[in-house]
């Protein structure tokens, strides 16, 4: 992946540059450092960058953030006879990016790896690896190249919409893994982003992959999030919220944050977080929402287990106990109808996803827990199967109790799609909406993707093939062009042509499935975005109109037949709170609650009331 930008710069966003590493007697610490002025603290970052565990694998790539600012670093465990370090020495060569609407620490990872190779190579032969004289020139150059310079970035950190982000391939593009890991239950992670809650993330080493998911969480919601940020003289007829920027993304944690914690869950953005340290399951006050990763093994045949954090009241004979405490919460059943339809979109392109990342064996931390994943057939799948039942059983429930409201979302008609969720306009962007002269952008000319086949299933799509495959998230912005505009040979990221038909093959092959991924990647977004848009609307329904003469915001009270107007299920009080978050988001300072008697759960269910 290269990190150049479309006029052949690297990014100039990097403020400071670190080396950290553990030394025996005082612990972590950094070593070495260059910032853009002196006035930068980088005080506490060593902890970021080695977490606890860490030691246990040969090298990781780590996310964090500090004052508001994004970094990365790469790590590495190197052997060495010196005294005090039981053999291996560990340190990590990490940035720290500037502030900016959308910071991209991904994009310097690569030539991260690349520059931490290089400089331990330079003293790979030393018995000590100590850095001697001139170890750091390669990190000043690389500084140098990559620093700040201007006030915007060049650039750098601005938000353009997915069909510009997705190009240069980042975090977002594993959403359709994180889909498939998660199952249904990532509709109760998509709901704890948009109600802008405290989520944090626990895993083993290594980190990678849980600091990557803490990104592709964050952005289910970004675009509805932060576009009022986008164009700020355009007028907007949807509803605003209280945080105009996207839910905060803290990537590592250690216990040294849990201050930080406690001021960022004050400020009503939300935030992400992902942590190694298991003392954290004890602390259950600090967050909202827990995803423990280190359920998901072949060994435990299960997915990753939510939990969620309960305020308990004291008691006469414990008025001192805990304030909080974990409960396992699942997906509701009113999330199957946008499951279905998030699943029938996974389904379209399985080919192209097939990553070892989408696996239940890559959350293991066993090494040898993919070989031994291929002798557990029968029950690795136990809970996706009893997942399936779920889903059919409450379709069918759904079905019976309503049908889809006008204003749902589903991109199939027809009973083979009943109780699915609805996608509103998506018939547009078809080929036959398109008509003769219409043609679909492809990748390079600002919309990624158009109708492709999935490997191996022949020339010919069918009708609800062509209908998904033709669906792309463009920010707002149209996709169909003119017949008479030119349209230019898309380029490889050197600037050279696409390989014709007497070339390797393979590069067509990879080039496919890039697009592909990317084509399935906006799908999601956009049927995400699409949920949360319709559920907005329905809430401006419900929002008494601002009196000159009574400028405070009213009260709002909401039933429990008022939720099945949102798609939400009366019986689920997930959905409760999620319709509280949503509403005290976007109600414009109002209070509200949602009643849930027994007098009006059975209204909502039997239709009186």
């Amino acid at each position: 992946m290269s990190s150049l930008d479309s006029k052949g710069r690297y990014p100039q966003d990097i403020v400071a540059i670190f080396h950290a590493s553990f030394h025996p007697t005082q612990g972590n610490i950094i070593d070495w450092s260059l910032k853009v002025n002196d006035d930068l603290s980088l005080d506490n970052l060593e902890f970021s960058a080695l977490p606890s565990g860490l030691h246990l694998v040969e090298q990781d790539v780590v996310y964090f953030s500090k004052d508001g600012q994004r970094g990365v670093c790469v790590f590495r465990r190197r052997k060495t006879v010196d005294q005090g370090h039981r053999g291996f020495r560990l340190s990590s060569l990490g940035i720290l990016l500037a502030k900016s609407a959308r910071p991209r620490p991904w994009r310097h990872t690569a030539a991260l790896k690349e520059l931490t190779t290089l400089i331990y190579s330079r003293f790979e032969s030393s018995a000590s690896l100590v850095p001697i004289e001139g170890t750091w020139d390669p990190a000043r150059a690389f500084f140098e190249e990559r620093k700040v310079r201007r006030a915007d970035l060049g650039g750098a950190g601005d938000w353009n919409g997915w069909s510009h982000e997705l190009l240069d391939r980042n975090p977002t593009l594993h959403l359709p893994h994180l889909l498939r890991i998660l199952g249904p239950s990532s509709l109760t992670l998509y709901k704890h982003v948009v109600g802008r809650r405290r989520i944090l993330i626990y895993t083993l080493p290594p980190v990678e992959a849980a600091s990557i998911l803490c990104q592709v969480a964050a952005d289910m919601a970004y675009e509805q999030q932060v576009e009022y940020t986008m164009s700020p003289g355009s007028p907007s007829s949807r509803l605003r919220g209280k945080c105009k920027d996207g839910i905060s993304v803290l990537g590592m944690v250690t216990l040294n944050d849990l201050d930080r914690l406690q001021a960022e869950g004050t400020t009503g953005r939300g935030w992400v977080a992902c942590t190694t340290d298991a003392i954290f399951l004890e602390k259950p006050s600090c967050y909202d929402l827990l995803i423990d990763l280190t359920t998901s093994t072949p060994n435990k045949a299960t997915r990753p287990t939510f939990y969620s954090s309960r305020p308990v009241q004291p008691t006469p004979s414990r008025p001192r106990g805990p304030t909080h405490r974990l409960s396992v919460v699942r997906f509701s059943w009113s999330d199957v109808k946008l499951w279905n339809e998030l699943n029938r979109i996974l389904a379209l392109d399985a080919s192209a996803h097939d990553h070892a990342c989408c696996s239940l064996a890559s959350l293991s931390q066993d090494p040898t827990a993919k070989s031994t994943s291929k002798s557990i057939t029968a029950w690795t799948d136990a809970w996706r199967v009893y997942e399936d039942v779920c889903v059919i059983c409450a379709g069918l429930w759904m079905g019976q109790w309503r049908g889809n409201s006008a204003a749902s979302y589903s991109t199939a008609g027809g009973a083979e799609n009943w109780g699915a969720v609805r996608l509103e306009g998506d018939e547009d962007l078809t080929l036959r909406a398109l008509g003769a002269d219409g043609y679909v952008r492809s990748v390079g000319m600002g919309i990624e993707g158009g109708p492709r086949v999935a490997s191996g299933s022949g020339s010919g799509t069918s009708k609800t093939a062509r209908r998904a495959s033709a669906v792309s998230w463009s920010s707002g912005r149209a996709t169909v062009t003119s017949p008479a505009a030119p349209s230019p040979t898309p380029t490889s990221a050197k600037g050279k042509a696409p390989a014709g038909p007497d070339e390797d093959r393979d590069d067509t092959d990879v080039r496919r499935v890039g697009e592909g991924q990317i084509l399935t990647t906006l799908s999601l977004l956009q049927t995400l975005h699409a949920h949360t848009a319709f559920q907005l609307s329905t809430l401006e329904t419900f929002l008494p109109k601002p009196m000159p003469t009574d400028p405070a915001p009213k009260d709002i009270a909401f039933t429990a037949k008022d939720m099945a107007a949102f798609e939400l299920g009366p019986l689920s009080g997930m959905d409760a709170r999620y319709l509280e978050w949503l509403a005290g988001e976007y109600s414009g300072g109002a209070r509200v609650v949602v009643r849930r008697g027994w007098k009006d759960v059975l209204g909502a269910v039997f239709g009186y009331g």
